[in-house]
């Protein structure tokens, strides 16, 4: 597993803050937020991106039979918090087989889902483009009492993966899932739920880690 940060849009090797700048900066993209080490599928490792976390960090509620949740990452310092997060799960896949997926909330412009997605943009842009959505998801936010629905639409991806991504509570919501059959999982309506939520501690099952958050 990967010790040091990382750059969001790329994943490449970042200049850490020095006596001459503040900032964490790539090579290829500039100024940006370090991605950090993934952290391992574990009660600890969520307390330790809900302390930070200034994003929802979803996670589907109940599981899907046979999920399990693979692993947590951050984007994000000391100075920022977290302005993006990712939760890992895999499981058996509606079509046979096993499945990954990755659930990010981000920032505009932090360019982290896009990333995992395969993509070369930051953000997805105008995904919607006055077209119907290509799925729907129920989400539940830490203020509110009951959920709402959030439109999601597929976006071009490489050719492994399903990427699908809409808006919920002011960030983008990217789920992100291998095979690029899985992305069938949309149509079962997942709920999602924030996990800032007060007083929420649900029992999730963790499994092995998910070699996805180190691509």
């Amino acid at each position: 597993m990967r010790a040091e940060p990382t750059c969001p849009r790329c994943g490449g090797r970042l200049r850490a803050p020095s006596l001459w700048s503040s900032d964490w900066n790539c090579g290829v993209h500039g100024v940006v937020l370090p991605r950090q080490p993934p952290k391992r599928p574990s009660a600890e490792g969520l307390a330790a991106v809900l302390r930070d976390a200034r994003v929802p960090v979803w996670v589907p509620w109940p599981l899907p039979k046979g999920w399990l949740v693979t692993g947590f990452c951050a984007v994000g310092d000391d100075r920022s918090g977290a302005r993006a997060c990712t939760v890992a799960l895999s499981g058996p896949g509606l079509l046979g087989g096993p499945a990954d997926l990755l659930i990010v909330a981000e920032e505009p412009g932090i360019g982290l889902g896009a990333f995992y997605a395969g993509l070369e943009s930051t953000d997805p842009g105008d995904v919607c483009d006055g077209s119907p959505p290509h799925g729907k998801l129920d989400v539940r936010g830490p203020t509110a009492t009951s959920g709402h629905s959030v439109p999601m639409w597929a976006v071009p991806s490489a050719p492994d993966r399903a990427a699908y991504v809409g808006e919920a509570m002011g960030d983008w919501l990217w789920m992100i899932l291998w095979p690029a059959e899985a992305g069938v999982f949309l149509l079962d309506r997942p709920h999602l739920l924030d996990l800032r939520e007060p007083g929420m501690e649900p029992d999730l099952p963790y499994g092995a880690f998910s070699p996805r958050l180190q691509d």
